[in-house]
């Protein structure tokens, strides 16, 4: 059975499909966090991230090696390693430095925008309209969100100008990569094409590997850090890059951005069972709001 979506499927009358594709996708993305620790106290960032779309990448062209497929011409092997290279090597590489320069909540409370930038760019390149509905949907979550991280913990002092800022282009382009996911998905292989954008990333990140191997040492690589990278490579990268590509694939990009959410809130979920953070009353009401904002979503005709 091809991955060819657009030729083969209806996937339009069957949201729900799409929705947990997404649902899974940020979901792994936000129980990740425990193991990017561990992986991170021996690895520099951009060495892991290189790591990470190398076996990503890998992954996903023996799993498509394995079934019926089909090919991609040059054009749209060019477009998937530019949109690629927009999603992980500038936004991935916006997200680090922001990170780094900030702080991690600032980073949940900008990044957890990106639905919101996704209906900047859906009208003007996919001309989807954003109705009445849809937008009430993403205003729902939106607040739930806020709910969950609580923007009070924030800190947007001039001090962390720069760090904001980079948090703030990453949300931006990574909205812009996942638009452009669905612009470029119809008529071709989604899991060939998935390769070929995680291959976009890897000239910036590897040269960004190369300069930080240059000034920084490499730990002790244990069993642990092993397994983590495999983590990281394989359910993180590939499983779960295909299945947020897939839902933009099936799904109108206003859509599929709800899914986003919920990466803080599995984060925060798992912070507590892991770490012992605490779950407050604030929290439970962010998380009701999301699905229910989830629920509306899932009730749209996906026209």
């Amino acid at each position: 059975m091809s991955l060819n979506l657009a030729h083969h499927f209806d996937f339009y009358h069957y949201p729900i499909k799409g929705l947990s594709a997404g649902l899974i996708a940020a979901s792994i993305w936000g129980g990740m966090y425990v193991v990017s620790k561990i992986v991170l106290e021996v690895v520099p960032p951009f060495t892991l991230l290189t790591m990470r779309l190398t076996l990503g990448a890998l992954s996903l062209w023996i799993a498509w090696r394995f079934m019926p497929r089909t090919s991609l011409t040059q054009k749209q092997i060019w477009q998937s390693v530019a949109v690629g290279f927009l999603g992980y090597g500038i936004s991935l590489g916006f997200q680090f430095v922001g990170t780094k320069l900030s702080t991690a909540s600032n980073g949940a409370l900008v990044t957890s925008a990106t639905p919101a930038f996704v209906l900047l760019f859906a009208p003007f390149i996919l001309n989807e309209k954003i109705s009445a509905p849809r937008l009430s949907a993403l205003t729902v979550a939106s607040l739930g969100v806020l709910a969950v991280i609580d923007p009070r913990s924030a800190d947007f002092s001039s001090a962390l100008f720069r760090g904001n800022l980079a948090l703030l282009a990453a949300g931006l382009t990574w909205a812009l990569y996942s638009v452009l996911v669905r612009k470029i998905s119809s008529g071709g292989d989604l899991l060939l094409s998935s390769v070929f954008m995680l291959l976009g990333g890897l000239p910036s990140s590897a040269l960004l590997s190369l300069h930080e191997l240059q000034t920084q040492d490499v730990g002790l690589i244990s069993i642990a850090v092993i397994g983590g990278i495999l983590y990281l490579g394989i359910i993180s990268t590939a499983l779960a890059m295909f299945l947020w590509n897939y839902s933009f694939a099936v799904l109108p990009a206003s859509t599929a951005s709800l899914t986003f959410f919920a990466q803080p809130v599995v984060g925060a979920v798992l912070g507590a069972l892991i770490l012992g953070e605490k779950i407050t009353p604030l929290f439970v009401l962010g998380g009701v709001m999301i699905a229910i904002g989830l629920v509306i979503a899932r009730m749209l005709k996906t026209e």
